[in-house]
């Protein structure tokens, strides 16, 4: 029989005492109870009375994994497999039925029922303010894109730290703020479906600038925590070292991650950024003491979610000069040969960009304290590898989950500040408009039997590698 010291000489892979082992959700993907206790509709129940069909299975927001009735389950089952932290997000519309206004009593009493079962548990929330879920009666006025908007936002930010900071430490101003902007103003996969390029720049800077009111509030209150941002952040790789792929490459990446990287870590957008906009015409409307207001409150904290690369060339032919204008002007996306796939959801597997990302962060953004916020593998129909006893043999997420823990292993090694790796998600949820068809969570969602959860193989070898802080 080996010793404990034995075993522990047998792990290859050794985190730092304290590392953060958890998983990330949101509001409105794990709730359910869309118009429960008060709450107020936000654009995905709306999205969802209004076209059905374009929701996996006409499955939407009311639907999902009951989180509100079953949080104490929940947690339990957090604790159980490994957990010594875990961020969620609250629902502006819970919180605010209209965006403004009195603040429900009932979603106050809930979420501070979450926060302290969490504490109880020894897992730590962390707390992110706006997960995609804008309440509707703040679309109706422009979403945004309408300054009052980003002030009524202000105002619930701060409701937020004066109810619950006293025990949450980590706080996060928005989550993924780029995908709000291609979806609702690009690309047409979020509400309000507009395609837009110069509504979309306006809904970018005003999130900019409604993350640095919140942490200049945060900041006025002196509570003892640490607010940040939560980025998808997407390394762009050029097709070739020729100049065009390379200038192509270095396009997207101002566009996709550096438009909210260098404002919330540095406090000023890049210039290649700003060119474009200029030269194209697009400018956001700025206001007198924007600029500097975003240059005083950047984060203490960056949460960094990663799935795929990005894959860039130089434009192959002329764009469509009577199209709407999108980021594609700049570049071409390119399929790499040999690429490896996860089949089920249509994305590259590339392991090494989780390093990068790091390395990058630690080279040109300070070091900035910053952790693994999302990493994930959405697999469709996974029934299939139920066994007898009813567990799903996730082997592939094992693997998908320690070959990025590798390089983040490699990173650390390097001197990257990264405190921690949640992955996306602790169970089944529902996924905007995909809802239930993949499935990224280390314990299953029985839909079928009243939401009933199972903890996956996954969740098992989690809890050994929290345990061991280490495989």
């Amino acid at each position: 029989m080996k010793t404990v010291e034995e075993i522990r000489e047998t792990i290859q892979f050794q985190f730092p005492k304290g590392f953060w082992w958890g998983s990330s959700a949101s509001a409105t993907q794990t709730e359910g109870a869309a118009d429960k206790d008060g709450k107020g509709q936000n654009i995905w129940d709306y999205w969802y009375e209004q076209e059905p069909s374009r929701f996996f299975n006409d499955v939407g927001p009311g639907d999902t994994s009951q989180f509100y009735s079953r949080y104490k389950e929940d947690i339990a089952l957090m604790k159980y497999i490994g957990h010594n932290s875990f961020r969620l997000s609250i629902s502006w519309s819970r919180m605010f039925p209209n965006g403004v206004g009195e603040v429900n009593a009932k979603a106050v009493e809930f979420y501070n029922d979450v926060i302290n079962e969490m504490i109880a548990n020894e897992v730590e929330p962390f707390v992110n303010l706006y997960h995609f879920d804008m309440p509707m009666a703040m679309q109706d006025i422009g979403g945004w894109a309408n300054r009052k908007v980003m002030e009524a936002y202000v105002e619930y930010a701060k409701t937020c730290f004066t109810l619950f900071g006293d025990r949450v430490k980590k706080w996060f101003t928005h989550n993924e703020p780029i995908v709000p902007v291609e979806g609702g103003y690009l690309y047409d996969f979020h509400y309000p479906n507009e395609v837009d390029f110069r509504k979309a720049v306006q809904v970018g800077y005003h999130t900019i600038l409604s993350s640095a009111k919140a942490i200049q509030v945060y900041k006025e209150l002196n509570l003892d925590g640490k607010i940040g941002i939560i980025l998808n952040l997407t390394p762009s790789y050029p097709r070739s070292q020729h100049s065009a792929d390379l200038k192509a490459s270095n396009i997207a990446d101002a566009i996709f991650n550096r438009s909210f990287l260098d404002p919330s870590v540095k406090g000023e957008f890049p210039d290649e950024l700003v060119s474009i906009l200029k030269e194209e015409g697009f400018m956001p409307v700025i206001e007198k003491g924007d600029l500097d207001l975003i240059k005083s409150n950047t984060v203490d904290l960056l949460g960094i979610n990663y799935y795929q690369p990005r894959r860039v060339k130089a434009k192959e032919n002329l764009p469509n000069p009577e199209a709407p204008f999108t980021p594609e002007r700049y570049f071409d996306n390119y399929v790499m040969t040999g690429r490896k796939m996860n089949p089920h959801r249509g994305w590259e597997i590339y392991e090494k960009g989780i390093y990068d990302i790091l390395i990058n962060v630690k080279e040109n953004y300070g070091n900035i304290e910053c952790f693994i916020s999302e990493n994930g593998m959405g697999v469709e129909g996974e029934e299939r590898f139920r066994d007898k006893e009813g567990v799903i043999q996730d082997s592939y997420r094992i693997e998908f989950i320690r070959e990025h823990l590798k390089w983040v292993h490699k990173a650390i090694q390097e001197g990257s500040n990264v405190k921690g790796y949640h992955l996306w998600t602790f169970m089944d949820n529902w996924s905007w408009t995909n809802a239930y068809k993949n499935r990224y969570g280390f314990v299953s969602v029985n839909l079928d039997k009243d939401a009933e959860r199972t903890v996956k193989k996954s969740g098992y070898w989690f809890k050994k590698v929290s345990q061991d802080n280490g495989f």
